[in-house]
Protein backbone atom coordinates (compact mmCIF):
# COMPACT_ATOMS: atom_id res chain seq x y z
CA UNK A 1 0.00 0.00 0.00
CA UNK A 2 1.50 3.44 -0.90
CA UNK A 3 2.76 5.29 1.60
CA UNK A 4 2.14 2.42 4.46
CA UNK A 5 4.35 1.85 7.21
CA UNK A 6 2.09 -1.01 8.80
CA UNK A 7 4.02 -4.30 9.56
CA UNK A 8 2.69 -5.91 6.79
CA UNK A 9 3.83 -3.15 3.94
CA UNK A 10 7.33 -3.52 5.60
CA UNK A 11 7.43 -7.62 5.72
CA UNK A 12 10.61 -9.49 4.87
CA UNK A 13 8.58 -12.25 4.29
CA UNK A 14 8.51 -12.41 0.08
CA UNK A 15 4.68 -13.73 0.60
CA UNK A 16 3.54 -10.36 1.58
CA UNK A 17 4.70 -8.57 -1.14
CA UNK A 18 2.17 -9.40 -3.13
CA UNK A 19 1.17 -7.57 -6.55
CA UNK A 20 -2.39 -7.49 -7.77
CA UNK A 21 -4.87 -10.63 -8.79
CA UNK A 22 -3.94 -12.73 -11.27
CA UNK A 23 -3.68 -16.19 -13.02
CA UNK A 24 -1.98 -17.92 -15.93
CA UNK A 25 -3.92 -21.69 -16.48
CA UNK A 26 -1.13 -23.41 -18.73
CA UNK A 27 -2.73 -26.49 -21.02
CA UNK A 28 -1.91 -28.58 -23.92
CA UNK A 29 1.31 -25.96 -24.42
CA UNK A 30 -0.76 -23.05 -23.97
CA UNK A 31 -0.93 -19.66 -21.91
CA UNK A 32 -4.48 -18.73 -20.95
CA UNK A 33 -4.08 -15.39 -18.71
CA UNK A 34 -7.24 -14.55 -16.76
CA UNK A 35 -6.94 -10.76 -16.04
CA UNK A 36 -4.63 -8.13 -17.30
CA UNK A 37 -3.86 -6.56 -14.17
CA UNK A 38 -1.94 -3.76 -13.47
CA UNK A 39 1.49 -4.99 -12.44
CA UNK A 40 1.18 -7.89 -15.64
CA UNK A 41 4.48 -6.31 -17.31
CA UNK A 42 6.54 -7.21 -14.11
CA UNK A 43 4.30 -10.94 -13.27
CA UNK A 44 5.00 -11.63 -16.91
CA UNK A 45 8.91 -10.77 -16.89
CA UNK A 46 8.79 -12.54 -12.77
CA UNK A 47 7.71 -15.99 -14.72
CA UNK A 48 9.18 -15.86 -17.18
CA UNK A 49 6.30 -15.90 -19.46
CA UNK A 50 6.73 -15.80 -23.22
CA UNK A 51 3.36 -15.84 -24.79
CA UNK A 52 0.04 -15.66 -24.17
CA UNK A 53 -2.86 -17.24 -26.45
CA UNK A 54 -6.24 -15.97 -24.79
CA UNK A 55 -7.37 -14.25 -21.74
CA UNK A 56 -10.48 -14.44 -19.78
CA UNK A 57 -11.17 -11.03 -17.82
CA UNK A 58 -13.60 -11.39 -15.10
CA UNK A 59 -14.52 -7.99 -14.76
CA UNK A 60 -13.48 -4.08 -15.60
CA UNK A 61 -12.17 -2.77 -12.87
CA UNK A 62 -8.88 -0.52 -13.29
CA UNK A 63 -6.40 -3.45 -11.17
CA UNK A 64 -8.08 -6.13 -13.39
CA UNK A 65 -7.49 -4.23 -17.01
CA UNK A 66 -5.57 -1.24 -17.34
CA UNK A 67 -2.10 -3.91 -17.59
CA UNK A 68 -3.84 -4.12 -21.18
CA UNK A 69 -1.42 -2.21 -22.92
CA UNK A 70 1.31 -4.85 -21.81
CA UNK A 71 0.23 -7.42 -24.38
CA UNK A 72 1.73 -5.55 -26.61
CA UNK A 73 5.25 -6.74 -26.29
CA UNK A 74 3.83 -10.64 -27.12
CA UNK A 75 2.14 -9.06 -30.31
CA UNK A 76 5.81 -8.03 -31.16
CA UNK A 77 6.92 -11.39 -30.50
CA UNK A 78 3.85 -13.71 -32.38
CA UNK A 79 2.53 -11.23 -34.40
CA UNK A 80 -0.75 -12.71 -33.62
CA UNK A 81 -4.24 -11.25 -32.68
CA UNK A 82 -4.81 -12.61 -28.94
CA UNK A 83 -8.90 -13.88 -28.40
CA UNK A 84 -9.80 -12.88 -25.28
CA UNK A 85 -13.34 -13.62 -23.81
CA UNK A 86 -15.72 -11.59 -21.40
CA UNK A 87 -19.40 -11.30 -20.09
CA UNK A 88 -21.60 -8.64 -21.97
CA UNK A 89 -21.29 -5.98 -19.71
CA UNK A 90 -17.35 -6.42 -19.19
CA UNK A 91 -16.54 -6.68 -22.35
CA UNK A 92 -18.74 -3.30 -23.49
CA UNK A 93 -16.35 -1.63 -21.02
CA UNK A 94 -13.43 -2.96 -22.57
CA UNK A 95 -14.49 -2.09 -25.91
CA UNK A 96 -15.18 1.32 -24.35
CA UNK A 97 -12.35 2.26 -23.14
CA UNK A 98 -9.94 0.26 -24.85
CA UNK A 99 -10.88 0.26 -28.20
CA UNK A 100 -7.34 0.89 -29.65
CA UNK A 101 -6.78 -2.73 -28.53
CA UNK A 102 -9.44 -4.19 -30.52
CA UNK A 103 -9.52 -2.14 -34.20
CA UNK A 104 -7.10 -0.25 -35.60
CA UNK A 105 -8.18 2.56 -36.99
CA UNK A 106 -6.27 5.27 -39.58
CA UNK A 107 -4.90 7.28 -36.94
CA UNK A 108 -3.78 4.41 -35.38
CA UNK A 109 0.36 3.59 -35.01
CA UNK A 110 -0.45 -0.10 -33.86
CA UNK A 111 -2.40 -2.93 -35.19
CA UNK A 112 -5.05 -4.90 -32.98
CA UNK A 113 -4.09 -6.60 -29.89
CA UNK A 114 -7.50 -8.52 -29.14
CA UNK A 115 -10.63 -10.72 -31.12
CA UNK A 116 -13.38 -9.74 -28.48
CA UNK A 117 -15.49 -13.02 -28.02
CA UNK A 118 -18.57 -11.92 -25.38
CA UNK A 119 -19.54 -15.23 -23.37
CA UNK A 120 -22.66 -15.87 -22.00
CA UNK A 121 -22.50 -19.70 -21.20
CA UNK A 122 -20.29 -22.13 -21.25
CA UNK A 123 -17.35 -22.54 -24.09
CA UNK A 124 -14.12 -25.20 -25.02
CA UNK A 125 -11.04 -23.29 -25.08
CA UNK A 126 -7.90 -24.97 -26.09
CA UNK A 127 -9.49 -28.44 -25.28
CA UNK A 128 -10.55 -26.84 -21.88
CA UNK A 129 -14.14 -26.60 -20.79
CA UNK A 130 -14.77 -23.09 -19.36
CA UNK A 131 -17.80 -22.18 -17.08
CA UNK A 132 -18.80 -18.39 -16.34
CA UNK A 133 -20.23 -17.91 -13.20
CA UNK A 134 -21.65 -15.00 -12.42
CA UNK A 135 -20.95 -13.35 -8.79
CA UNK A 136 -22.12 -9.87 -7.21
CA UNK A 137 -19.07 -7.76 -6.64
CA UNK A 138 -21.23 -5.15 -4.30
CA UNK A 139 -23.54 -3.64 -6.35
CA UNK A 140 -22.33 -4.88 -9.61
CA UNK A 141 -21.08 -7.80 -11.09
CA UNK A 142 -17.88 -9.89 -12.12
CA UNK A 143 -17.15 -13.63 -13.44
CA UNK A 144 -15.65 -16.10 -12.29
CA UNK A 145 -14.42 -19.26 -14.77
CA UNK A 146 -14.55 -22.95 -13.79
CA UNK A 147 -12.47 -25.25 -15.61
CA UNK A 148 -13.33 -28.57 -14.61
CA UNK A 149 -12.84 -29.42 -10.80
CA UNK A 150 -10.76 -25.93 -10.65
CA UNK A 151 -12.82 -22.63 -10.16
CA UNK A 152 -11.57 -19.08 -9.78
CA UNK A 153 -13.91 -16.54 -8.25
CA UNK A 154 -12.29 -13.44 -7.17
CA UNK A 155 -13.93 -9.65 -6.68
CA UNK A 156 -17.44 -10.91 -5.42
CA UNK A 157 -19.08 -10.62 -2.21
CA UNK A 158 -21.91 -12.93 -2.62
CA UNK A 159 -22.48 -15.58 -5.28
CA UNK A 160 -26.20 -16.29 -6.93
CA UNK A 161 -27.85 -19.49 -5.95
CA UNK A 162 -27.63 -20.46 -9.75
CA UNK A 163 -23.60 -19.68 -9.51
CA UNK A 164 -23.75 -22.14 -6.63
CA UNK A 165 -25.31 -24.94 -8.99
CA UNK A 166 -22.28 -24.59 -11.24
CA UNK A 167 -19.53 -24.79 -8.96
CA UNK A 168 -20.97 -28.70 -7.40
CA UNK A 169 -17.81 -30.72 -7.10
CA UNK A 170 -14.90 -28.80 -6.55
CA UNK A 171 -11.54 -30.16 -5.93
CA UNK A 172 -9.30 -26.29 -5.81
CA UNK A 173 -11.18 -23.20 -4.95
CA UNK A 174 -9.30 -20.13 -5.05
CA UNK A 175 -11.56 -17.30 -3.97
CA UNK A 176 -11.62 -13.66 -3.27
CA UNK A 177 -11.33 -13.31 0.55
CA UNK A 178 -9.88 -9.45 1.29
CA UNK A 179 -8.85 -9.17 4.62
CA UNK A 180 -10.23 -10.11 8.49
CA UNK A 181 -12.96 -7.40 8.44
CA UNK A 182 -15.81 -6.99 6.52
CA UNK A 183 -16.43 -5.08 3.26
CA UNK A 184 -19.26 -4.14 0.98
CA UNK A 185 -17.61 -5.22 -2.56
CA UNK A 186 -15.85 -8.23 -1.56
CA UNK A 187 -15.85 -11.62 0.82
CA UNK A 188 -13.95 -10.97 3.71
CA UNK A 189 -11.90 -14.40 4.72
CA UNK A 190 -15.01 -15.81 6.97
CA UNK A 191 -16.93 -15.07 4.33
CA UNK A 192 -15.07 -17.19 1.56
CA UNK A 193 -14.32 -19.94 4.01
CA UNK A 194 -18.28 -20.11 4.47
CA UNK A 195 -19.12 -20.34 1.16
CA UNK A 196 -16.26 -22.81 0.65
CA UNK A 197 -17.62 -24.87 3.19
CA UNK A 198 -21.01 -24.46 1.62
CA UNK A 199 -19.33 -26.11 -1.31
CA UNK A 200 -17.63 -28.82 0.36
CA UNK A 201 -14.13 -28.00 -1.56
CA UNK A 202 -11.18 -30.04 -0.39
CA UNK A 203 -8.43 -27.43 -1.07
CA UNK A 204 -9.38 -23.53 -0.94
CA UNK A 205 -6.43 -20.71 -1.71
CA UNK A 206 -7.09 -17.12 -0.76
CA UNK A 207 -6.50 -14.44 -2.79
CA UNK A 208 -7.03 -11.03 -3.56
CA UNK A 209 -5.77 -10.23 0.00
CA UNK A 210 -5.11 -6.34 1.51
CA UNK A 211 -2.10 -5.39 3.61
CA UNK A 212 -4.36 -5.86 6.58
CA UNK A 213 -3.41 -9.87 6.12
CA UNK A 214 -0.40 -11.19 6.64
CA UNK A 215 1.48 -14.30 5.87
CA UNK A 216 1.88 -15.82 8.80
CA UNK A 217 -1.54 -15.50 10.01
CA UNK A 218 -2.45 -18.28 7.92
CA UNK A 219 -1.78 -20.18 11.45
CA UNK A 220 -4.96 -19.08 12.08
CA UNK A 221 -6.90 -20.65 9.03
CA UNK A 222 -8.51 -24.21 9.13
CA UNK A 223 -7.22 -27.18 7.81
CA UNK A 224 -7.54 -27.64 3.51
CA UNK A 225 -7.49 -23.50 3.60
CA UNK A 226 -4.37 -21.05 2.39
CA UNK A 227 -3.21 -18.00 1.56
CA UNK A 228 -2.48 -17.07 -2.00
CA UNK A 229 0.48 -15.76 -2.77
CA UNK A 230 3.10 -14.44 -6.24
CA UNK A 231 4.06 -17.05 -7.91
CA UNK A 232 1.96 -19.93 -6.48
CA UNK A 233 1.51 -22.92 -8.51
CA UNK A 234 -1.59 -25.23 -8.58
CA UNK A 235 -1.17 -28.55 -10.59
CA UNK A 236 -4.62 -29.90 -11.21
CA UNK A 237 -5.32 -33.73 -12.76
CA UNK A 238 -6.96 -33.67 -15.87
CA UNK A 239 -10.97 -34.51 -16.41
Amino acid sequence: MVGCDCPVCHSTDPRDRRSRASLLIQHAGKNILVDTCTDLRQQMLREQVSQVDAVLFTHAHADHVNGIDDLRGFHFRHHGVIPCYACPSAMERLLSGFRYVFEQTACDTHPALLQAVTVDGPFELFGLPVVPILLEHGPGFSCGYRIGSFAYLTDCSAIPAESMVLLQGLGTLVIDGLRWSAHPFHFNIAGAIAVARQLGVPRVVLTHLTHEVSNAESVRLPAGVEFCYDGLMIELEEH
